[in-house]
């Protein structure tokens, strides 16, 4: 077993739980945190006995998005503001399939991790939220090409321009999410799917979705995905940018 900072990653035959674990801060994804998540998908697809890996949140959240610290200098390195795009990449090309195991918040960031898992399962009271426009910066991470063709063009623009909250009944409504289920329960839904799956046919589970993935990917792509970076890079620098982030914290309390 291997260790991680931020994660907790575990296994139960050829189940595997992968739990972003740092509760006190609502699971935010900071550049250390998005580089473990790769190592950890790497260190799953290593262990050739795991089939399905639950994706979770420990404590009130699924996830915080990304960590506002890491923006408020102005300054990011390149390797840093694509560290979200390569989790993504990760995450979904893992050879185990993976359920999101969605709970409380689930924001910006956050929903590019789910959208990178195979499925998605999520509490009725889950809320979700993309605030990134309001942060003066674009959705990257190649969110916008998972979410386009995982709910389309119109409900994305919607979500991501407005920056308002959805329910996890109006995520279901989308296709974003598969099931919604009662408050408590995500975890063990997610597992108990997560078992039943594992014990389908492999290279069936696998030819699925391989076929899947290639039809979204020809539908719409996440090549470009790559410069989603150089985008944030200049947005951190656009001064309209700055002041919306300002504005945003300060309408906050931080």
């Amino acid at each position: 077993m291997t260790t991680f900072q931020t994660l907790t990653v575990t296994t139960e035959g050829p189940v595997g739980q992968l739990e972003l674990n740092q509760p006190d801060h609502l699971n935010p994804l900071s550049t250390r945190c998005l580089e473990e998540l790769v190592d950890a998908a790497h260190w799953f697809d290593d262990n050739k006995e795991v089939r399905t890996v639950v994706v979770s949140g420990a404590g009130r959240a699924f996830c915080a998005g990304a960590d506002l610290s890491t923006f408020q200098g102005g300054a990011l390195p390149r390797s840093a503001a694509d560290a979200g795009r390569l989790m993504a990449e990760a995450i979904e090309a893992m050879n185990a399939v993976t359920i999101a195991a969605i709970h409380g918040h689930c924001v910006g960031g956050g929903v590019v991790l789910a959208a990178a898992c195979d499925l998605r399962i999520a509490a009725e009271t889950t809320r979700f939220s993309i605030p990134e426009v309001d942060l003066g910066i674009p959705l990257a991470w190649g969110g916008i090409p998972r979410l386009v063709r995982e709910i389309g063009p119109a409900p994305t623009r919607d979500l991501v321009l407005s920056c308002r909250p959805f329910t996890a009944a109006e995520a279901h409504n989308f296709g974003f999410v598969n099931r919604v289920v009662a408050d408590g329960s995500h975890r063990t839904d997610a597992i108990a799917l997560a078992q039943a799956l594992a014990e389908k046919a492999p290279m069936a589970v696998r030819a699925t979705l391989t076929a899947v993935n290639a039809a979204a990917e020809s539908l719409v792509s996440t090549r470009t995905a790559w410069s989603d970076a150089d985008s944030l890079m200049s947005a951190l620098h656009d001064p309209d940018g700055h002041a919306a982030r300002q504005a945003y914290l300060e309408r906050r309390g931080r």
